[in-house]
């Protein structure tokens, strides 16, 4: 698959020949599978408190000749607390075991429990060829929401890896035709529930994912526009391309990364 070269201008300056990593089959089953496995390494482990349930002092004693017991009295084995007295009767209110008001779950979270999904090497590289394959083709790109320009699928020439100016970058961007695809990953768009409350009020859209070799200028200056990663050709994972585990992130490709790709021979 022949794509054109554009340069910051959104002048051809050429074409290049795709690596065998565009040509993979999109399988979308592949692609959620390695999505759910990055993000369940990212899940915070969580658990009760270990004296939750535990900070009552219920005790009931079964031997008999003890006014402090159960034996005799016809009540079940379980453990007590002393609300009230008069005499040898006591009023008991049931506390600790499982069951009770107040008492401890039977089976309560732990932090020991592994939350990692685990997925095959071979498959895990077929999901990022898949997902790769799936940037180059306009109607699934079209279908997951974004706005591409007239001219697409095209990649970058590789002087846009020294753009260090956020308002060069953005000029740069509008000229390629992302201007819509811009303002769409910049809207806000407000949550409901308790999202608002935890510093959440607002869904942020995934926008355009530039893949490059070098991305030390391209962090300076693409850091401070809504939507938009950047990310090493060698870094790029199943997420990255496929945001929520459906394929077709719009992604801006440099040169020097298809060649790369091409050399190293990545994710085959």
């Amino acid at each position: 698959m022949k794509v054109q070269i554009l340069d910051t201008a959104n002048t051809k300056v050429g074409d290049i020949e795709l690596p065998s990593q565009f040509n993979e089959a999109v399988r979308d089953e592949i692609i959620l599978r390695a999505v759910l496995a990055i993000q369940s390494h990212g899940r915070q482990p969580y658990a009760a408190h270990d004296t939750a349930g535990k900070r009552s002092s219920a005790k009931l004693s079964r031997r008999r000749k003890n006014y402090r017991g159960s034996y005799g009295i016809g009540i079940s084995r379980v453990p007590r607390k002393i609300m009230t007295r008069r005499g040898t009767r006591l009023n008991w209110v049931g506390a600790f075991a499982p069951g009770t008001v107040g008492g401890r779950r039977a089976h309560p979270p732990k932090t020991s429990k592994i939350w990692g999904k685990k997925i095959n090497e071979k498959e895990r590289r077929k999901a990022i060829r898949s997902a790769i394959s799936a940037t180059m083709l306009k109607d699934v790109v079209t279908n997951r929401g974004h706005n591409v320009p007239n001219n697409f699928p095209f990649i970058i020439d590789s002087k846009f890896e020294s753009v260090a100016k956020t308002a060069e970058a953005e000029e740069i961007l509008q000229k390629l035709g992302f201007t819509e695809e811009l303002e769409r990953s910049s809207e806000k768009k407000v949550r409901v529930g308790k999202g608002k409350a935890r510093d959440r009020k607002y869904k942020k859209k995934k926008g355009i994912l530039v893949v490059a070799v070098n991305t030390v200028n391209l962090m300076k200056s693409l850091s401070n526009i809504p939507g938009i990663d950047v990310v090493e050709v060698k870094n790029i994972n199943a997420e990255l391309l496929a945001p929520g585990g459906k394929p077709g992130r719009l992604t801006l490709w440099t040169k020097d990364a298809i060649e790369y790709m091409k050399k190293e021979k990545s994710f085959t």
